[in-house]
C-alpha cells in the first residue's frame, strides 16, 4: 500500500546533500570552497576590468578571453553561494523549478565555455595559418557567424534535456547526493523510465563538448604543422595556443570524469563524484585568469600598470 502511495507522489522540493558521508567534518569544506570562490571572483573581475578598460586589448583574441572570463564568473556564482550556505548552516533546500533553472544555467554556461575554446582555436588558426585573411574572418560580423550556430545548438540541446527532466515524476526520494542540480544527479531520483533522458544527455555530450573538442584538435594539429614548417616565425603566437590547450585539457578532464562517473561502473564514492562535478566548474574558473594573466604578455603588461596606479593613488 505504501509503495502504491509513493507512486502517486512527485516531489517538488529537494535537498542537496552533497558530501553527507563526511558527517561532522562536512562544514570544514566551507573554507577551501569559499577561498576558491573568492579567488575566482576576484581574479576574473580583475582580468575583465583590464581587458575592458584598455582599448589595446579590444582585438578578437582578447575579446574572446573577456567572454571566457564572464563564463568563468557565471559558473561558480550559479551554485557556490547556495553550496556554502548548505555546508555551513545546512540550508540545502531547493524547489524543482529552481533546480531546473539552475541546471539549465549551469549546463548552458559550461557549453558556452566549450564553444569559446573552439572560437579561440579558430582565432589562432587564422592568426597563424591565414594571417592575410585574419581581419576579414575575425571581424565582428563574421565572428558572429562562427559563434551563433554553436550557441543555438547548445541552447536547443540543453533546453531539451532540462524540459524532459521537468516532466519526470520524482517519487523515490527528494534527497539529492549533490551540491547543485546536475542533470543525471536529478534524473536518477525519478521513479519512471529515464532511458530517453539518458539518451538525450549522451547526445548532448556528443554534439557539444565532443564535437567542439574534435574541431579544436584539428585546428591545433594544423597550427602545429604550420609552425613546424615556418620555423620560429610563429613561435610567439604558439605560446597563446599552449595557454588555450592547458585550459582545454583541465576543463575537459574534470567534465569527462564527472560525466562518466554516472554512466559506467566505477569505484567512485558519492563524495568523490560530487567533488569532480564541483571541480569542473570551479577549477577552470580559478585557473583561467591566472593562466591568461601570466602567459599572455599584453594582459600581463596592462595588469602590472594597473597595480602601479593603485600603489600611486593615496589612501
Amino acid at each position: 500500500m505504501q509503495g502504491v502511495f509513493a507512486q502517486n507522489i512527485s516531489f517538488t522540493e529537494f535537498k542537496l546533500n552533497g558530501f553527507y558521508a563526511l558527517g561532522e567534518w562536512r562544514p570544514l569544506l566551507f573554507i577551501p570552497y569559499f577561498l576558491m570562490f573568492l579567488l575566482s571572483v576576484v581574479a576574473n573581475c580583475m582580468l575583465l576590468y583590464v581587458i575592458v578598460s584598455n582599448r589595446a586589448l579590444h582585438s578578437p583574441m582578447f575579446i574572446l578571453i573577456g567572454l571566457m572570463t564572464i563564463v568563468d564568473l557565471g559558473g561558480p556564482v550559479l551554485f557556490v553561494p547556495h553550496m556554502l550556505l548548505s555546508l555551513l548552516f545546512g540550508w540545502n533546500g531547493i524547489s524543482l523549478l529552481g533546480c531546473l533553472i539552475q541546471m539549465l544555467c549551469i549546463h548552458y554556461n559550461e557549453s558556452c565555455q566549450s564553444t569559446l575554446l573552439l572560437c579561440m582555436a579558430l582565432d589562432r588558426y587564422f592568426a597563424i595559418c591565414r594571417p592575410l585573411f585574419y581581419h576579414k574572418h575575425m571581424e565582428v560580423s563574421n565572428f558572429l557567424k562562427f559563434i551563433i550556430v554553436p550557441l543555438i545548438r547548445n541552447g536547443v540541446l540543453i533546453t531539451t534535456f532540462v524540459f524532459l527532466a521537468g516532466r519526470l515524476s520524482y517519487c523515490a526520494t527528494n534527497v539529492m547526493d549533490h551540491c547543485f542540480c546536475e542533470h543525471m544527479a536529478l534524473v536518477q531520483l525519478a521513479c519512471g523510465d529515464i532511458s530517453i533522458n539518458n539518451l538525450v544527455g549522451l547526445l548532448t555530450a556528443f554534439l557539444v563538448p565532443t564535437v567542439d573538442f574534435v574541431f579544436i584538435t584539428i585546428s591545433y594539429i594544423i597550427i602545429f604543422i604550420s609552425v613546424l614548417k615556418s620555423g620560429k616565425t610563429h613561435l610567439k603566437a604558439m605560446k597563446t595556443c599552449v595557454t588555450h590547450i592547458i585550459v582545454m585539457i583541465c576543463t575537459l578532464t574534470f567534465a569527462l570524469m564527472a560525466f562518466l562517473s554516472y554512466r559506467i561502473r566505477n569505484d567512485f564514492s558519492p563524495s568523490s563524484r560530487v567533488f569532480l562535478s564541483t571541480m569542473y566548474l570551479l577549477f577552470p574558473s580559478c585557473c583561467n585568469p591566472i593562466i591568461y594573466g601570466l602567459r599572455t604578455k599584453e594582459i600581463r603588461h596592462h595588469f602590472l600598470e594597473l597595480i602601479k596606479r593603485i600603489k600611486i593613488i593615496p589612501l
